[in-house]
């Protein structure tokens, strides 16, 4: 039984003292410029530069800290809890809490590097189905390796910026040439990421035995998708302009120190993984997630089904001697489970505008138009029983 802190922390809140997780914040009295790390602590937010005495927490972004390590990691988090359920900590610590309604958060880590999987057995035969009907569901290399591309680290932002819809060039099979114009087939992605904290070495493959070396924790990902622009450029090298133009994350970053009791074994694999991305360890984990469309809850999408796990996807990404850099973001690709309110995408959910989704205004909604605003919520579980708020990931389209 974890202890309980001196802080309030409403029932129900999922920012209880066995989460703290962290974010970059500065207060709405004071310029943006004045950003630095806090931890949520019910509703509020610890400012750990004042209250640690540290000046590494008084950077603008997470990276300086998380490239400290696991040690360092650890050791903190054992401070903080300590300075948050100790009373005789009360004095010194409490002037440093701010009111969450009295700050902005913003974007948590400086990114680095961004890749994007297919982890998901479920949502890669739903795409399977729906665009090679009669054929394989899955590609032939599908369960042999986690499939991915590099994305672009510039163009990820935090939960709450507005999404411009992209343009780009698009054909739909029944039309004679390409057209150009903004995406008419607009598309979210519910998706969880790894956030690299220490980096590796050019040409050293990192192993999945040393994943919790290197990965500091996990964040809620929305990787927006113009499924029209995507269809026409993706042969033969994959997506481009149909995914860069926007990835929203969630502010803040849950420690895999705090995810202890979400970790399970992932589903079975067959054929068994070539030697490089066994797992001796249960990296699966039982994070539930929630789809909000224009304030309709649409899917809840079942993270404990993922085919691949971090580990597997991180041994993989460097199996060939890529290096990782502090700040890089592995996000999972598309969370989806078995049932249809578990799809992930709204492609998935919509069979590709098939069978449009009606939200409670009794609108349908096959993909995005202009005002629509989605939020990815996540919960884990804890070690008492109670449920951790992964935060949430939210984004409003805006017209061109």
């Amino acid at each position: 039984m974890s202890a309980a802190s001196w802080v309030p922390v409403p029932e129900g809140s999922g920012f209880p003292v066995g989460n703290l997780p962290y974010g970059v914040f500065s207060r709405l009295d004071e310029p943006v410029s004045r950003r630095r790390v806090g931890v949520a602590i019910g509703d509020h937010v610890l400012d750990c530069a004042g209250a640690l005495g540290d000046e590494v927490f008084a950077a603008p972004s997470l990276n300086p800290f998380m490239a400290l390590g696991r040690e360092s990691w650890s050791s903190v988090r054992s401070r903080l809890t300590e300075l948050l359920t100790d009373e005789r900590h009360r004095p010194d610590v409490e002037p440093h809490l701010v009111p969450r309604g009295e700050v902005r958060l913003h974007l948590p880590i400086e990114v680095a590097d961004y890749v994007d999987f297919y982890a998901s057995e479920q949502h890669a035969s739903n795409v399977g189905r729906i665009f090679r009907p009669g054929g394989d569901a899955l590609t032939p290399n599908w369960k042999h390796l986690p499939i991915g591309y590099h994305g672009r680290s510039g163009t990820v932002v935090v939960s709450g910026t507005p999404v411009r819809r992209p343009s780009g060039q698009r054909k739909a099979p029944s039309d004679p040439a390409p057209a150009f114009g903004p995406s008419l087939r607009l598309d979210i992605e519910a998706e969880v990421g790894v956030i690299i904290g220490v980096p590796s070495v050019l040409g050293e493959p990192v192993p999945t035995s040393a994943f919790a070396e290197h990965a500091f924790g996990i964040v809620l990902v929305n990787d927006w998708s113009a499924r029209d622009i995507q269809a026409w450029e993706y042969v033969p090298l994959g997506p481009f302009l149909g995914k860069s133009f926007a990835t929203s994350i969630s502010p803040w970053v849950v420690t895999f120190d705090a995810l202890e009791a979400a970790r399970i074994a992932p589903p079975p694999q067959d054929p068994e993984p070539f030697e490089y991305l066994r797992v001796d360890e249960p990296w699966g984990l039982d994070l539930a997630l929630e789809i909000e469309w224009n304030g309709t809850v649409v899917s809840r999408p079942p993270f404990r089904v993922m085919y691949w796990t971090g580990p597997q996807q991180l041994a993989h990404m460097t199996v060939n001697g890529a290096s990782m850099r502090t700040g890089d973001l592995l996000a999972s690709g598309t969370v989806s489970g078995d049932g249809r309110e578990e799809r992930g995408s709204f492609l998935e959910l919509s069979w590709n505008g098939t069978e449009p989704v009606r939200l409670a205004s009794g609108e349908e909604r096959s993909f995005l138009e202009d005002g629509d605003t989605v939020v990815i919520r996540g919960t884990a579980p804890g070690p008492d029983g109670e449920r951790f708020s992964l935060g949430e990931v939210a984004g409003t389209i805006v017209g061109q």
